[in-house]
């Protein structure tokens, strides 16, 4: 080795890895392009997290630096913005803490790409591939990611406020739990349910009650009563859907389940209510002469059972949070 270094003990690697780190000692005397290729090599090393193993075993340590697009910058450093950092994220596939606000980067090829930290409020990102994109702790709000593919990308700490998700491929993505809370994920695909937390998942079916798409609506109803059975108010909320679907029996069911929940929590009004709907569900008025038949009759009984309902209803189809 040279200037007489002592090789140290292994403990635990590989022949093969000892063997590579002494060959890069020995360029510690090449010239100062190939010192150049050794520092991308590191940098390589490095991403796959054994740079630092096979610096440890030098003595002295090795003083080379690693490929600046690899280093995060130091927090509250000055971020780079404008086109030097649009140029160094495509020509380098990565700026961390960049500031790329209001960036149109509409169909980009960002697969893999290294944007941990990065500003990119408002930018829009509609149909780019960011497949394996680092993202964590970045600054997404009002930023638009319509029809993106995001299968693998690493969004932890992000900030994804006002976000537009939808129509986002987010097969495989890392999520914190709740982060989705406060953007629009509507008919994203690949989707974790299980990331999702129960005022996402009941705010969901609000969202698609209020269009009138109630199949969609009861679907998220369905899950959010998995996540949180206690949770009368989703009860409530699929029994509307339910009802407006002409599952009538099925709409009774659920009031009558969550008129028990309410009476648990001493809310007798609320319950009483909800008993008198799924009675009126259940036995509905007679048809009266000269009627519309079987469907008024239903019809009939619906309304009456939504009139019943009209203050817990209301309720029932906001969004849990506001």
């Amino acid at each position: 080795m040279p200037g007489g270094a002592v090789a140290r003990p292994i403990a635990g690697r590989s022949l093969a890895l000892h063997s590579l780190a002494a060959e890069l000692w020995s360029a510690q005397s090449l010239a100062a392009p190939s010192l150049s290729a050794l520092g991308a090599a590191l940098g390589w090393l490095a991403s796959c997290g054994l740079a630092t193993g096979l610096l440890s075993l030098a003595s002295p340590p090795m003083a080379l630096a690693l490929p600046p697009a690899l280093a995060l910058p130091p927090a509250g450093a000055q971020a780079m913005g404008g086109d030097r950092a649009l140029s160094r994220l495509l020509e380098q596939r990565g700026c961390p803490r960049c500031q790329l606000a209001d960036a149109d980067l509409v169909h980009a090829d960002l697969r893999a790409v290294d944007l941990r930290g990065a500003q990119l409020q408002r930018a829009n990102l509609g149909q780019a591939r960011l497949d394996g994109a680092r993202l964590n702790g970045a600054d997404l709000s009002g930023t638009s990611l319509v029809g993106a593919s995001l299968r693998g990308v690493d969004l932890r700490g992000a900030r994804l406020e006002g976000t537009d998700l939808r129509r986002a491929d987010l097969s495989g993505a890392l999520l914190d739990p709740g982060a989705l809370a406060h953007s629009h994920w509507q008919r994203a695909s690949g989707l974790d349910v299980a990331q999702l937390a129960y005022a996402d998942l009941h705010n969901a079916g609000v969202e698609a009650a209020g269009i009138g798409n109630f199949p969609e609506a009861e679907h998220w109803f369905n899950e959010a009563i998995r996540r949180q059975p206690a949770a009368a108010i989703s009860w409530v909320a699929r029994g509307i859907s339910r009802n407006e679907l002409g599952q009538s029996q099925g709409a009774a069911a659920d009031f009558a389940y969550a008129a028990g929940l309410y009476r648990l929590q001493g809310e007798e009004i609320e319950a009483q209510a909800l008993d008198r709907a799924a009675q009126q569900l259940q036995t509905p008025p007679a048809r009266a002469q000269g009627g519309n038949g079987l469907g008024g009759v239903m019809l009939g009984g619906a309304l009456a059972a939504l009139q019943l309902l009209a203050p817990l209803a209301a309720k029932a189809l906001l969004p849990i949070g506001l």
